[in-house]
């Protein structure tokens, strides 16, 4: 993906290394007449200078902002931030999104203790008295935010999306279901009986046999919902680190044990029949969402994702899209039941201040993210203003939690609209807020899908593993000494894991042969992973 752009990413922090001693000693600027110079990604609804949102702050906060922009293309936006680092042409001011490129945990140490990043946390004391107290009501993200030096060199987002916190949920078509006079599956063995029914059984009824009765993407690995019912699958994709464990305080890589073997073998059965389409492992979102959406009669059985909008277009003209609802994690052989969880902590720093900065200009930018984990400020700056993105909540309306009071009412977004920052404004989004807004109770329809996704969510929600198990990658500091070599190890295990799981689930590789599998295991030895193991474990004691 993108060869030419990682190419030059690649050459950007190789440039980093050596120009970075300059970068760090580049005085804080006091020539760019008042201006605060802000890095950020900007869409092409409008430029940031115009937004709506940018006029009011700059004239709420007294700021004049000077924007340096970049794209919402992860590979494009990293490699020109690492440029302008690189170059020591860097702004006072980062405003990012995580999605897109953001800074990392050993990007946040290396440039703070290099002096090119500012601690934040007596600004914070002095003039963030909200983030101050979000940070009491949620010490988990006072404690994320916190290097081991005791220092704050970037602010993390801090969110509580309920439904986000179960990333790998299968969605089937209820109506194949009803069709075939099924019941939804609640064991691997059921699920495969449903499988062999969508691919045999002319579910859509145009007397031909195009069904695909499971698929999935490979930013959405289709391998964790199914690997659950053998043993636990942490959140996986492109970027993420293998999949690791905690057993009795020991960290473990999960993808090196017997369990492990297991679920391939069973995903590989299910390869072997056809009931499983191995385009998953390979293909992107838009190449899945064609599946679900195919033009003529309805082909797709389920999917593994996030969410169905992201496989079927909301208001399909055959009403395909209120077909699918969520199926529970299904019981493997021994019993094991289980749900990939995603903690509300996020690692990457996506606002940060540089020693390019003024004072006043520190001053002006704390106390716009302070106004930014406003409930008010979260509404206006990634919503867009009242009237127009929400408007408040009214008598007889029900929140997203019917046990909750409802706040306010989000409207259909106008995605021309200039009016938002958007995902560049997240930075707070705790349960009780999220959960407070107003929502339709027709959740097949668009405007209550958040009502829907809820309720799917909750099917999921007894299946959390035990936090024993549970691998706090997001909580972890790396070593300024060894974190290139930590980076480089993770990386080529990740990778090694996913290329291997996807040959052994296609039988490009015999998940039956111990030599195989033998094979398999020596070869992460010979990457480094026993090295790996003990690297991570280092970090992990260092938490206690």
């Amino acid at each position: 993906m993108r060869h030419s752009l990682m190419r030059g990413a690649v050459a950007a922090i190789a440039i980093a290394a050596t120009t970075l001693a300059m970068a760090a000693c580049t005085p804080s600027a006091d020539d760019d007449n008042g201006q605060l110079v802000a890095f950020g990604p900007q869409g092409d609804n409008g430029t940031l200078e115009d937004n709506s949102f940018t006029k009011e702050v700059e004239k709420k906060f007294d700021i004049d902002f000077d924007w340096q922009t970049t794209t919402y293309d992860g590979s494009v936006a990293g490699e020109k931030r690492q440029v302008s680092l690189a170059s020591g042409d860097y702004p006072d001011a980062y405003f990012l999104v995580p999605w897109v490129d953001a800074f990392s945990r050993s990007e946040i140490l290396k440039y703070g203790q290099q002096g090119v990043l500012l601690p934040l946390e007596d600004l914070i004391d002095e003039y963030a008295p909200t983030l101050k107290e979000r940070f009491e009501e949620k010490p988990d993200w006072k404690e994320s935010v916190t290097a081991p030096d005791g220092h704050i060199y970037a602010i993390t987002q801090w969110s509580e999306c309920y439904h986000c916190s179960f990333p790998s949920k299968l969605w089937m078509n209820t109506t194949w279901l009803e069709n075939l006079g099924l019941e939804q599956p609640t064991t691997t063995e059921e699920l495969r009986t449903v499988l062999r029914a969508f691919k045999n059984d002319d579910p859509n009824g145009n007397g031909v046999q195009d069904e695909v009765p499971l698929s999935g993407s490979a930013t959405q690995p289709i391998i964790n919902y199914l690997m659950n019912a053998f043993a636990y699958a942490p959140v996986a994709g492109p970027s993420s680190p293998p999949p690791m464990v905690m057993e009795d305080g020991e960290v473990q890589l999960a993808a090196a044990s017997d369990e492990w073997r297991e679920g391939l073998a069973y995903i590989n059965s299910l390869a072997s029949e056809g009931l499983l389409d191995t385009a998953a492992f390979t293909q992107n979102g838009d190449a899945l969402k064609a599946l679900g959406d195919n033009s003529g009669a309805e082909i797709l059985g389920s999917a593994v994702d996030l969410h169905p909008y992201d496989f079927v277009t909301a208001e399909s003209p055959d009403g395909r899209d209120k077909n699918y609802d969520a199926v529970a994690p299904v019981a493997g052989p021994d019993g094991t039941q289980l749900a990939t969880w995603r903690s509300p902590v996020n690692p990457l720093g996506i606002f940060a201040l540089t020693n390019k900065s003024t004072e006043d200009e520190r001053i002006k930018a704390i106390k716009l993210i302070d106004y930014l984990v406003t409930d008010e400020g979260d509404k206006r700056g990634a919503m867009g203003p009242e009237g127009e993105a929400w408007v408040p909540a009214e008598d007889g309306d029900v929140a997203l939690d019917p046990e909750l009071e409802p706040t306010f009412k989000p409207l259909t977004y106008d995605e021309t609209s200039n009016a938002a920052w958007r995902s560049m404004a997240q930075y707070w989004d705790s349960l009780e807020y999220r959960n407070s807004q107003v929502v339709p109770e027709d959740v097949y329809s668009p405007d209550g899908y958040e009502r829907r996704l809820l309720i799917a969510s909750k099917e999921y929600e007894p299946y959390v593993p035990d936090e024993s198990i549970l691998f706090p990658s997001e909580k972890l500091w790396p070593d300024p000494d060894t974190s290139a070599e930590l980076a480089d190890l993770q990386t080529n295990i990740a990778n090694y894991v996913t290329q291997a799981q996807a040959e052994f689930v296609t039988g490009q590789r015999d998940i039956t042969d111990d030599g195989a599998w033998q094979a398999y295991l020596d070869d992460l030895d010979g990457l480094g992973l026993a090295q790996f193991l003990q690297m991570e474990q280092d970090l992990y004691d260092a938490l206690k």
